[in-house]
């Protein structure tokens, strides 16, 4: 169906209460409904798009989630006429101008997906405790971005060495299968400034791992960064150890610009090839300040995608989300000042 047809497709979207479900979805007589209501999926504005038969009944309907601030819908289950609720979702998405629905595998064959659009996903590299085996996705814009392997971080604290690795299996210089927990905690423990990793020493690390690898770091300011929550004693070690990867980088070639990177440079860098390492709030898109690494690898028209190596599967989320996903230019430049005083630390692995 042409993208103006889709659009055109009627639908009746409403929140999904878990102990509260509208009555026409338990006629619909399928018992995937009960599984909707195992996790709390209220921080992703859980909706269910259903389409009404002639006599008001619905005849399909599809739970519908997605990270705030994002350019996604993701469907967790479809059930009654499946195609009918599929395309109901995709029209839904369309004239709220989202670049892109994806569909978890829970129930979805390969085959009803191709027949909607969809394409599958790689599914991740390593075994994931929770989450769907298979995944599809439907860009609903011009897409060209290709597909890095999916690897999901295995601590809390390594996103930023998980971010880089998977930068260069992108770039094709690190094996798809060598993405495991081994080269995980081997990049953190060179690029950590316990536990976590700022912005220069993450740049020094992948030089000193790649060293073929041009590196830019930019960090908008000459201070310790990450370290405001430690006490006064723990800040004084860690700022050592910050000044010594600025020594390291300038004996490495490792430039630190003190600018910050706009999505516009983004957009620009990820253009010519390269990959960005962006370290952003997670506030926006997931409702707690922390701050984390994730990687900028590809545009489409009205968007960066990004690979992010975290997920929350106690809100539903799956690698699903998290892999190949679209964030508005202007959303992820809100989400990049990572910290209260509206600090941002990148960094940009060149072609080698």
């Amino acid at each position: 169906m042409p993208a103006e047809q889709e659009t055109t497709v009627r639908s009746v979207v409403v929140p999904f209460a878990p102990d509260a479900p509208p009555a026409p979805l338990s006629r619909l007589g399928s018992g995937v409904p009960e599984r909707w209501r195992t996790v709390d999926r209220s921080a992703h504005a859980p909706r269910l798009v259903a389409v009404p038969g002639d006599d008001g009944e619905w005849r399909a309907t599809a739970l519908v989630t997605a990270r705030p601030h994002t350019s996604y819908l993701k469907i967790v289950d479809a059930v009654g006429d499946v195609p009918a609720a599929v395309g109901a979702v995709v029209a839904h998405a369309r004239r709220q101008g989202l670049t892109q629905v994806k569909w978890e595998g829970w129930t979805a064959a390969p085959e009803e997906a191709a027949a909607a659009g969809f394409t599958p996903l790689s599914p991740p590299v390593a075994p994931v405790a929770a989450g769907p085996r298979t995944g599809y996705v439907r860009w609903l814009r011009e897409n060209s971005a290709s597909a890095p392997p999916y690897y999901g971080q295995t601590t809390h604290f390594t996103c930023g060495a998980v971010a880089a690795l998977v930068a260069q299996a992108h770039a094709g210089l690190l094996e798809p299968e060598a993405l495991d927990r081994r080269a995980e905690l081997t990049l953190w423990r060179d690029a950590t400034n316990f536990p976590v990793c700022e912005p220069v020493g993450l740049g020094v690390a992948v030089r000193r791992a790649w060293p073929a690898c041009p590196v830019e770091v930019r960090l908008d300011t000459d201070r310790p960064v990450l370290v405001d929550h430690h006490p006064r004693g723990e800040q004084e070690w860690r700022a050592d150890l910050q000044r010594m990867s600025r020594e390291d980088a300038a004996r490495t070639g490792v430039t630190v610009d003190p600018r910050p990177l706009p999505a516009s440079e983004i957009r620009e860098a990820v253009g010519r090839g390269e990959r960005v390492l962006l370290l952003v709030s997670l506030a926006r898109m997931q409702g707690f300040d922390v701050p984390h690494w994730v990687l900028c690898h590809g545009a489409v028209p009205g968007a960066l995608v990004i690979e992010d190596p975290w997920t929350g599967a106690e809100r539903g989320e799956s690698w699903v989300d998290a892999h190949l996903l679209p964030v508005a230019d202007a959303s992820l430049e809100a989400m990049s000042a990572f910290s209260a005083d509206g600090l941002h630390g990148a960094v940009t692995l060149g072609r080698p």
